[in-house]
């Protein structure tokens, strides 16, 4: 048997002892540098983040600085946002000093002149409203832009452009009830039924969520409702979803017509296809409706679905063509900022703070697919796929970046 030496034994006897050893600690989330610029499209009475929204990120140790008056039109203070840990900046050069720009209209000319590079600006797109030299402006400043109508959620569902739909689809009854009126020229009717007296027709023009919600509020009042769509798994949907009945149709132009004659609403609710509406209500059609019928085209801002529509704005909201009213106001949400600003705050709030916990909003970008969806120019490339051969710009694959990172 080997005798042991005593450094030997001392060093067995030693490593039965707990062996003391420094913890590891938890790594700090990156902090996120969040700027909200004072919109200055025209109608745009929304703001990303409500005071409450800001306090908490403020709480989990990031930096958000506001520009001075942006949440006014929504009714919210600078007091307000400056208690919950904001700083007040004076001008719009300031706030653009940011990392993160979280705005609600897609930046202007005018706003694209302060980007910096590897800055993070995250907006809506409103596709159908710019045009290739806006792009290439954008793409020459190098900046990571994502457009948050296109942000998916884990099962293909757009949060935000549900939820707006929900508010424009509550919205929109109201508006109408209130054209209907003789005092505002309309038919003066009461929207809904009342005892011995034929009920409001109401006719929508798409099945999604706008439609959901409008139905739900005509039905709620006692409305006739009609809805038109061409696809049938939409209007399918639609029926088992609401839990009342309606009447649906694909968009066959001889029976709309119709229809059309004995409507006192119509509601377009069409979702744009390709960045662009297809008319389906023409101006014959709208000739032949009842004076004093309200059309309300939430498609505008897309084009439209009814010939007849234009744009018109909060200040002066109709116009009346064949005697038959028309509403035209793009941004229909807006007319309830402070709701609406509520709605995008809680859906941008977690993810600011989940990008955080990952490291950054762009890692959130390459990790997850549902986020991705929404970038559409990265770092001087248009990286989307749609965008890039309508204008003829070179096309950035961000998911060949992204499997290379995996």
């Amino acid at each position: 048997m080997t005798k042991q030496s005593g450094f030997e034994k001392l060093a067995r006897e030693t490593s039965l002892y707990p062996q003391e050893q420094l913890a590891k600690v938890g790594e700090k989330p990156n902090l996120l540098f969040v700027g909200l610029p004072k919109e200055i499209s025209l109608q745009e009475n929304r703001i990303s983040l409500t005071p409450d929204a800001v306090g908490v990120l403020v709480t989990n140790g990031h930096k958000v600085w506001v520009e001075k008056g942006a949440g006014l039109k929504a009714n919210f203070t600078d007091q307000e946002y400056s208690e919950a840990g904001a700083t007040i900046v004076q001008s719009r050069e300031e706030v653009y000093q940011a990392n993160i720009i979280l705005k609600i209209e897609p930046p202007t000319l005018e706003e694209i002149e302060l980007f910096k590079p590897n800055q993070i600006i995250f907006s809506a797109l409103q596709m159908a409203t710019r045009d290739g030299a806006y792009f290439k402006k954008l793409s020459a400043k190098k900046v990571i832009a994502i457009a948050y109508e296109m942000v998916e959620d884990k099962v293909g569902g757009r949060p935000i452009v549900r939820a707006m739909s929900e508010i424009a689809g509550n919205t929109v009854m109201q508006i109408a009830a209130e054209y209907l009126t003789t005092t505002n020229n309309g038919l003066g009717v009461i929207l809904g039924g009342i005892t011995g007296v034929p009920p409001t027709k109401v006719v929508i023009l798409g099945a999604g969520t706008v439609a959901e919600y409008a139905a739900r509020a005509a039905s709620g009042l006692g409305a006739e409702i009609m809805i038109f769509d061409n696809h049938i798994y939409k209007l399918r949907r639609i029926k088992h979803t609401l839990n009342f009945q309606v009447f649906t149709s694909t968009l066959d132009s001889s029976h709309l017509s119709t229809v059309l004659k004995g409507a006192d609403v119509v509601i377009g609710a069409l979702r744009p296809d390709r960045g662009g509406n297809k008319i389906v209500v023409t101006e014959e059609m709208v000739q032949s409706m009842k004076e004093g019928a309200v059309i309300i085209d939430l498609s505008i801002d897309h084009g439209g679905c009814v010939e007849t529509s234009e744009l018109t704005t909060h200040e002066l909201p109709v116009i009346e063509k064949y005697g038959v009213i028309h509403y035209g106001v793009p941004n229909i949400t807006s007319r309830v900022a402070r709701t609406a600003s509520y709605v995008l705050s809680n859906i941008f709030t977690p993810t600011l703070l989940r990008s955080a916990d990952e490291g950054s909003l762009e890692d959130m970008i390459y990790n997850h697919k549902w986020f991705l969806n929404g970038v559409y120019s990265y770092k001087g490339g248009i990286s989307n796929r749609y965008i890039a051969k309508k204008y003829n710009l070179p096309f950035k694959d961000l998911s060949l970046l992204m499997a290379a990172r995996m």
